[in-house]
């Protein structure tokens, strides 16, 4: 079996290319087929026409939560705090921006009003988020003060007034930057290949005779990571929470019964269906590290977009896909000036032979 690095998951993408705004029509996206011999340049919308009747699509029904807050410590420092996700106690956990970290016990005046008391790290002493618990209920405070979680290379998502929390996301992206059936809050990033499907296109789907099916993954603020050592199995993969409910795999068993294939809508859907197959365990936290080699257990096509260069996710494809397929579908995306990341186009995968 061949040994890649990290560097070998690299590529040179021109930054004009990165969509810093989503398709006017969510469908109109460009959708390249990455399955044939040859690549071919599509429009979203035509997917139903790669799709057979008794086909599963497993979409990811997580909500993003508006998980971006701001506020000040008690001597009148500003700070942000993106909240990674609600505890079971309903305290939350948080990554925080501010110039001078401050100690367990500040109160923390918050944006909106409301208060939040700094308890200490999570979820150890040493770990690399805050614990925190507001004056009030988490998921209603975001909702209300909070601000759309924009990934990091939108540039408009690091715009704003700290002071009030005034930023461009929270206008233009309330709709956008979430999917049409998302259903349960605790992301904070949207699974992306999902955001270009639309009520005609779901309409289309059903009239093919296409299945539908969802699971839930918490996308967390890790999936923006590029993996920083060489080699890839010293990097360190963070955790999120996922479910596959009673009738996902209901639906799953009675697509392989009836011959169809199971298609995942992104990435989130892949890692949480072979969490669930490699695990036995319906729900839970995974941080599931899939690397050329791996062997699917559920997933048999994917939807996705392109990715980060040196990212868990285009490790992700190319071990579906194969590397050398990859690496030159996204030389062929570059070249026609597909657009990349959160709000880019997409691609149709289905999975190379397993040895």
């Amino acid at each position: 079996m061949t040994h890649f690095t990290t560097s070998d998951f690299d590529f040179a993408l021109p930054p004009e290319l990165i969509a810093q705004h989503p398709a006017a029509e969510r469908s109109a996206s460009r959708l390249l087929h990455g399955s044939g011999p040859q690549p071919v340049d599509r429009v979203f919308r035509d997917l139903p026409a790669l799709l057979n009747t008794g086909d599963l699509l497993v979409f990811n029904d997580t909500q993003v939560v508006n998980a971006r807050l701001f506020g000040e410590k008690p001597s009148g420092g500003k700070l942000e705090l993106l909240v990674e996700r609600v505890l079971a106690d309903g305290t939350v956990a948080a990554h925080m921006k501010v110039s001078k970290k401050p100690l367990p016990g500040a109160r923390l005046r918050m944006a909106g009003g409301f208060e939040a008391e700094l308890l200490g790290r999570w979820p150890n002493a040493d770990g690399p988020l805050f614990h925190l618990r507001f004056s009030g209920d988490a998921y209603e405070l975001m909702a209300l003060h909070g601000h759309v979680p924009l990934p990091p290379y939108i540039e408009r998502a690091q715009a704003g007034d700290a002071a009030t929390g005034d930023t461009p996301a929270r206008r233009e992206d309330q709709a956008r930057y979430q999917t049409v059936f998302a259903k349960h809050p605790g992301a904070v990033a949207a699974p992306t290949a999902a955001l270009h499907f639309d009520e005609a296109l779901l309409a289309a789907l059903d009239a093919r005779g296409v299945q539908r099916a969802a699971v839930t993954l918490h996308v967390g603020a890790g999936t923006f990571q590029p993996v920083k050592t060489e080699a890839i199995d010293q990097h360190v993969m963070h955790f999120e929470r996922y479910r596959v409910p009673p009738e996902t795999q209901a639906a799953i068993a009675a697509c392989r019964a009836r011959g169809g294939r199971v298609v995942a809508v992104g990435t989130t859907s892949v890692r949480t269906l072979e969490s669930w197959a490699a695990s036995g365990q319906a729900e839970g936290d995974t941080n599931i590290f899939i690397t050329p080699g791996f062997r699917f257990q559920v997933v048999d096509a994917l939807i996705t977009n392109f990715h980060l260069p040196r990212s868990t996710l285009m490790m992700l494809v190319s071990a579906l896909a194969g590397h050398a397929h990859i690496m030159a579908l996204y030389r062929h995306a570059i070249a026609q000036r597909y657009r990349f990341f959160s709000y880019g186009d997409a691609m149709w995968l289905e999975r190379a032979a397993q040895a």
